[in-house]
């Protein structure tokens, strides 16, 4: 953990309800997390852990993440969603949605002029998860960050339950459970 003074007001979504704060100039957080260019934090006034957004990075004296990575095969656009995808992390748990097993179908529909919206199914880990909404918004702006993609829809479905068994090998490792 790593004790920072926010620089600026910024805005912050608490875990795992989901519900915004707004954070002040001066207050100390604990930085708990930082993967696929979001912030995890411990607020000790507020109580509990949030989640501050990779373009409020500057608020932690962090610098943003703002460019969408290329895929290694150039202009591949379906690898550059999916890579998108592994910069999505629940707040709580150290291992991208990819490897996670939550994503369920990614689809690419041709639009005009070489253009395309982007559709993926996706679930959470439980039901009650109070970040899916952000989680599904965060994968959301992410696709439509990548050149070409005029459209995105992120479903959250339940069909089938998610289990434990759908976690990648490497997601696998990250947790400590191989």
């Amino acid at each position: 953990m790593e004790q920072v003074t926010l620089n600026r007001d910024c805005e912050a979504v608490q875990i795992p309800s989901g519900q915004i704060i707004h954070l002040t100039a001066g207050t100390d957080v604990y930085v708990t997390q930082s993967l696929g260019g979001s912030f995890t934090i411990q607020v000790p006034t507020q109580g509990g852990l949030y989640r501050i957004a990779g373009r409020d990075a500057d608020a932690l004296g962090k610098e943003a993440v703002t460019s969408a990575p290329m895929a290694s095969g150039g202009n591949d656009l379906e690898a550059m969603v999916w890579e998108q995808l592994r910069t999505c992390y629940d707040p709580e748990i150290p291992v991208n949605i990819v490897d996670l097993g939550l994503i369920y179908a990614l689809n690419l529909v041709p639009k005009a002029n070489n253009q395309y919206a982007v559709e993926v199914k996706m679930t959470l880990t439980a039901q009650g998860c109070g970040m899916g909404t952000s989680i599904a918004m965060d994968a959301r702006q992410k696709i439509l960050d990548l050149p070409g993609v005029v459209e995105a829809n992120v479903d959250v479905v339940w069909d089938p339950p998610w289990t434990p068994q759908m976690i990648s090998p490497e997601g696998r490792e990250r947790l400590g459970l191989d």
